[in-house]
């Protein structure tokens, strides 16, 4: 008879432990089911969890360090998608999920799409406000971008009519749901803006679920809204509903109706404004009418202006009296100025070369009209001009004599 082996608890718990870790099917592995028996243990931060369907449940564990960065609060009843690894509780005997990612079943996908273009457009900047261009105060033209079978096309046109009934809609039909709606969409910004008459374009639809909405979180057509030239307003699903294309619009409104409330001013607050400004306008135009006829009044009033020809013989007289003064002060101004010149001339007369000549000095140049300063630039034979006062002679150098017999002569060649 085989001796038995006998297993403690602790023995036969981690051999299990090691089994499961063992599974490449049990780690990295994910599983759908409802929440139930939500716990978040403060401070600690864990949350503890069961999965569960029809016919069984798995009790799950969410560590913080791993649950830190849920976009999302998890809640009792919410059906959502677990990746984890199986291993067993040794403390407890009971195998349980080990929950590594947690996103909510049938928008987890979606979710995360939405998060990850949203943040990537933020960080290229479409969401800057500094790139947000302002409507018009007073629209006459609006261009409308929606499906033309839903409430939302009746909310806006009808509030519209309600407050400004003399703009002008157009309207591009367009499917505001489904794979092809995205494209459809881009079309109709595209060729709205390249009407260049619309002051305004707006995009709405009623509201729906993530998915039915899912065509105005594409990156084609915020990208396409970013580049519009002409102001956009996006007017998609309810007041909670935010879109991609919310935050890259110009102007987002909650509702259709709401939309039209942005754009159009009201009627009756719109001519209360034009009565007030005619009453502004008149007030002004009268006191300054008020103002010219006292100025002309003045004018009227003035001695001047009763008697022109008193003032100009009065001028006259004055232009007499001071034509005298205006001689003297002239004559005596080019005296001075006379006076100055002849200074100036004996001046420039005394440094004159000329005069030097005259006291019986003279100048010499070469053939080429170069002075010659010195007998050492002189050659026998040489050609030369002597310049006098009164005249030049043109003259051969018979022989040079010079002063320092050491110097060395120079002939002619």
């Amino acid at each position: 008879m085989s001796e038995r082996q006998v297993f403690t608890v602790t023995q036969l718990s981690q051999y299990l432990k090691n089994l499961f870790w063992k599974d490449n099917h049990l780690q990295n592995l994910w599983v759908s089911g409802e929440i139930s028996n939500y716990k978040c243990h403060s401070p600690s931060g864990h949350i503890y969890f069961t999965l569960k369907d029809e016919q069984s449940v798995l009790r799950s564990v969410f560590f913080r360090s791993k649950n830190i960065s849920l976009k999302f609060v998890p809640a009792e009843g919410m059906k959502v998608i677990a990746r984890g690894s199986i291993s067993l509780y040794e403390r407890s005997g009971y195998y349980q999920l080990y929950v590594e990612e947690l996103e909510p079943e049938g928008l987890g996908a979606l979710f995360l799409a939405y998060e990850q273009l949203k943040d990537k457009l933020v960080k290229q900047g479409l969401f800057d406000e500094r790139y947000k261009k302002p409507l018009p105060r007073i629209p006459q033209k609006i261009g409308l971008i929606t499906s033309p079978s839903g409430a939302a096309v009746r909310d806006f046109l009808t509030t519209l009519q309600r407050r400004f009934p003399c703009v002008q809609v157009l309207l591009y039909p367009v499917a505001v749901q489904g794979r092809e709606a995205p494209q459809q969409i881009c079309c109709a910004l595209k060729e709205l803006d390249c009407l260049g008459d619309l002051d305004v374009i707006v995009i709405t639809r009623g509201g729906g679920s993530l998915e039915e909405l899912w065509c105005f979180n594409d990156e084609e057509v915020a990208r396409a809204i970013f580049a519009m030239c002409t102001p956009v307003v996006s007017a998609i699903g309810h007041e909670t509903d935010y879109t991609i294309a919310d935050f890259v619009a110009d102007r987002r409104a909650s509702t259709p109706t709401a939309a039209a409330e942005l754009i159009a001013p009201e009627k009756g607050e719109l001519l209360r404004y034009l009565h007030m400004q005619e009453q502004l306008m008149g007030s002004i135009l009268l006191n300054s009418l008020q103002k010219k006829r006292s100025r002309m009044e003045f004018f009227v009033s003035a001695a001047a202006l009763r008697h022109p020809r008193e003032k100009i013989n009065l001028g006259n007289q004055r232009v007499d009296e001071l034509w005298p003064r205006l001689k003297r002060a002239t004559a005596y101004t080019v005296q001075l100025k006379k006076r100055s010149l002849e200074s100036h001339t004996e001046r420039l007369d005394a440094l004159s070369p000329l005069k030097v000549l005259e006291r019986g000095y003279t100048l010499v140049f070469d053939r080429e009209d170069r002075p010659l300063k010195s007998v050492g630039s002189l050659l026998e034979g040489q050609e030369i001009r002597v310049s006098f006062y009164d005249g030049d002679a043109y003259c051969n150098v018979h022989k040079v004599s010079r002063k320092e017999e050491d110097i060395p002569c120079r002939q002619k060649n």
